[in-house]
């Protein structure tokens, strides 16, 4: 049996979760959880839910105008997402 380098346990969960392809499903986690970060909280206050899937984030608000402000300003949300997160996750966000 061939020895290899030790690993520690974040690498070893970081690889398994590669191997199962659950890596973009956790940043795809991540992305929605960091709305309130990137958004802050006068804007997340009205919003009522949020989920990501294939890497289109959906966004539900209260406010119809803050919608429409928002879509304005969509590309720099998803920039500012994406270096939260690290790499490219949010490729599009749908306002509703």
């Amino acid at each position: 049996m061939k020895r290899t380098e030790a690993k520690n346990i974040g690498q070893i969960i970081n690889d398994l979760l590669k191997q199962e392809n659950l890596d973009v499903a956790l940043d795809e986690h991540r992305a929605s959880a960091l709305w309130p970060q990137i958004v802050g909280d006068g804007i997340n206050r009205y919003t009522i839910r949020r989920y990501v899937k294939d890497g289109v984030m959906t966004v539900h608000l209260s406010s119809a105008s803050l919608a429409n402000e928002l879509m304005l300003n969509r590309a720099s949300i998803i920039q500012r997402i994406n270096e939260a997160i690290g790499r490219d996750i949010i490729r599009e966000i749908i306002f509703k």
